[in-house]
């Protein structure tokens, strides 16, 4: 039962000029359950019913009678709706329980959405810093499939440029192909340090490694057998971070991929005239964006970000005519991106307005230090969510040596605790990374959400009955009730994610209902001698685990039976 669709429908006929959907948009949840369930402030009304907003609640209110709604107060100028809460409560747990899916939607009909995110550098290690793209692009991927689209997951690697180069000479100079073999990017990384270590005494590095990297431009034997031997020892570090966080890629396309299609993209912009040099460089002006020009070619004719993120957004629209294209990529790259959607828009790209830069903040070690490949002052991915499997798998020999599959509950737990820090703020937020901090699940954290669906699954499994007469006057209780509500909210909430492309809305969503939950649960005996109020507080209980995974499961995490 929506009621809040019941309440739209029925105001959308006393105001001209809105639709159910647009009332359903300006409906509120007061922060105090005394002022009702449901609230319409009635101010942006005023301009077009000529009214104050007290006398528009006032005049909504007359002869207003809607299913499941025991009573509709004005104040001010709000319009309150208290509902039949066992009404509503009966119909909210019937639509969970009756659909697995429950808060999906058809929504997006199928179209496709490609997202662009993780984004790992070839030779360059898995870091702390690629946490942020790659967990809120998976748990994008995951919502916008929810909503009904067919999403797209892209690893745009970063395999182009003269660090390549660079990595290369180091490699000629100083490298051990068994150490490189063993080690993999660990070793690559050594060799990256050292050489701008070396570089600093000595310049002509320098030029040795801008010159390999012209031989991988140029199509040289050796150097492309090395450039793709460090690819594949690259990509296969990689996938073990992926498979520990459960997150698979449609495709594993780098900026090398566009090599042979940024030509037509140069060959377009100088016929349509955008392309003028600039004290030996090519690029396209933008001032009517407010914005610097593009750079499109450098002084000698090389090819840049821009250049190659041109020619993918064309790729892209070309081969899967998406309905959106996100960019999950850190707030530094803002202005690229602007710079990229407007030189689209002057080719006359009318797809442009439907690319979007997904922003989320930077990522720095406790106590300021920037993350640095150069400097090798990184912390691998992989050793924190290792670290958090082995704190978490002590843990549950110290609590409960006898559980069950301990090593995979201690995978779902520490790899859950990993992905929901970074998912609990605001995407947008800077993150001061602490493993500490990571580490610990007091509080508002992962381990507290899934511990909450172990719990609901341990009652559930102390039932013996069959629910087949409930008695829904045990939603009268206030702590009942607000639980009930939580979960009505749901498609609410994943729809709001998706259009904000905001994780961190159904993670607050996640907890919070979490949070009723366990509130119901201590001050509640769920199971008792009353049939009819057990059955209805089991639906309750099956509901609430039932959600708790779904919305685990849009974030890109596991929600145990026992811990």
């Amino acid at each position: 039962m929506d009621l809040f669709a019941g309440i739209s429908e029925k105001l959308s006929e006393k105001t001209e000029g809105l639709t159910a959907e647009d009332i359903r948009n300006m409906l509120e949840i007061p922060p105090d359950p005394a002022m009702g369930d449901c609230a319409l402030p009635c101010f942006k009304l005023a301009r077009t019913m000529r009214m104050a907003p007290p006398k528009i609640a006032e005049a909504l209110s007359e002869g207003l009678e809607i299913d499941g709604i025991r009573e509709i107060k004005t104040a001010g100028g709000y319009l309150n709706f208290y509902f039949d809460n066992a009404a509503f409560s009966a119909g909210v747990l019937g639509d969970v329980l009756s659909n697995e899916s429950y808060g999906s939607s058809e929504e997006g009909q199928g179209r496709n959405v490609c997202i662009d995110y993780s984004s790992v550098n070839i030779a360059k290690p898995f870091h702390i810093g690629h946490l942020s793209s790659t967990a809120i692009g998976n748990s994008l991927y995951r919502i916008y499939k929810y909503m009904g689209y067919n999403p797209v997951g892209i690893n745009h690697l970063g395999d182009w440029g003269t660090q390549f180069g660079k990595l290369i000479a180091a490699y000629k100079l100083w490298g051990d192909d068994e150490k490189i073999e063993k080690d993999s990017v660990s070793a690559m990384l050594e060799l990256y340090v050292k050489f701008h270590e070396e570089a600093e005494k000595d310049d002509s590095l320098n030029d040795e490694g801008r010159a390999w990297f012209k031989k991988i431009e140029d199509g040289d034997e050796e150097a492309l057998r090395i450039f793709n031997w460090f690819s594949e020892l690259t990509l296969r570090e990689a996938k073990k971070v992926y498979s520990m966080l459960d997150i698979e890629f449609d495709h594993y396309t780098g900026e090398s991929f566009y090599n042979d299609k940024m030509d037509p993209i140069v060959d377009e912009l100088k016929e349509k005239g955008l392309l003028e040099q600039d004290e030996g460089a090519y690029i396209v002006r933008l001032d009517e964006e407010n914005i610097p020009p593009a750079i499109i070619l450098k002084s000698d004719g090389a090819t840049l970000y821009c250049t190659r993120d041109l020619a993918a957004a064309q790729y892209r629209h070309d081969t899967f005519d998406f309905a959106k294209s996100l960019y999950v990529v850190a707030y530094q790259q803002s202005l690229h991106f602007k710079q990229l959607f407007a030189v689209l828009k002057k080719m006359g790209r009318e797809w442009a307005k439907d690319c979007e830069h997904v922003a989320f903040g930077m990522v720095s070690l406790e106590g300021g230090d920037t993350l640095s490949t150069r400097k090798g002052k990184v912390v691998l991915l992989i050793d924190v969510l290792n670290a958090a499997v082995k704190k978490t798998l002590e843990t549950i020999n110290e609590k409960n040596p006898d559980l069950e599959d301990k090593e995979q509950t201690a995978h779902d737990i520490g790899v859950g605790a990993v992905i929901y820090s970074t998912l609990s703020a605001g995407r947008i937020k800077d993150i001061s990374f602490s493993l500490d901090r990571v580490l610990n699940f007091d509080g508002e954290t992962g381990p507290y959400v899934q511990y909450t669906h172990v719990r609901a699954a341990s009652v559930l499994r102390k039932y013996e009955g069959d629910c087949s007469s409930p008695d829904y006057s045990v939603f009268n209780e206030p702590d009942a009730f607000a639980v009930v509500k939580q979960i009505s909210e749901f498609s609410s909430a994943v729809k709001t994610a998706c259009e904000k492309n905001e994780p961190s809305v159904i993670t607050r969503w996640v907890t919070l209902l979490c949070q009723y939950f366990n509130k119901y649960y201590y001050d509640t005996r769920i199971i008792d001698e009353d049939e009819g109020k057990t059955a209805a507080r089991i639906m309750l209980t099956k509901a609430v685990k039932q959600t708790v995974k779904q919305g685990l499961y849009l974030l890109g995490i596991k929600a145990p039976e026992r811990m």
